[in-house]
């Protein structure tokens, strides 16, 4: 491998572990002052959206495994938020709605991206966007790391820990 390829290799290492860091401060920033984990967010806004949907298709919508939608379900219904139902017509099938208070929570809630991130993303022209958006599936393509769950939002910290979340 030649400098300049590894040169390259250390840069993206680099801007990787700033952004993963930049995640990290900005879910316990979110945490701290709302009450609620970013993946959590990102759930509840889906539903909001949504207005009903399943537990599966909720988990295919966000990326992440049924299990783990199952307990960031669990901590959103705990807070009154999200409502479970079972369907009348197939008991397997699970549906999760919004309660008001999840809507109105919704309606107030801060961005699930870093505020700076969010704005500035915003400026941008729609082709800045999608080069941004496509370099990033790109590099997910390039690792190999399509079937990893992952929320939209970096989880960082042990592996013990982010596993079942």
């Amino acid at each position: 491998m030649n400098d300049n390829n590894q040169s390259h290799e250390l840069r993206i290492l680099q801007s990787l572990r700033r952004i993963i860091r930049a995640v990290d401060i900005h879910s316990r920033q979110l945490k701290q002052k709302c009450n609620i984990t970013a993946p959590q967010l990102v759930c509840l806004l889906t539903v909001v959206e949504k207005q009903t949907i399943t537990v599966a298709n909720l988990a295919k919508e966000i990326h992440l495994s049924p299990s783990t939608v199952v307990g960031i379900l669990d901590r959103l219904e705990e807070k009154g938020l999200v409502a479970r139902n079972r369907d009348s017509k197939d008991r397997r099938v699970v549906k999760v709605t919004a309660t008001d208070k999840g809507i109105d929570f919704s309606k107030t809630a801060p961005s699930p991206l870093q505020d700076k991130l969010g704005t500035s993303l915003s400026q941008l022209s729609i082709l800045e966007q999608s080069t941004i958006s496509l370099s990033l599936q790109r590099i997910v393509e390039l690792m190999e790391a399509e079937e990893i769950d992952a929320a939209p939002i970096l989880q960082t910290g042990k592996l013990e820990e982010s596993i079942g979340q």
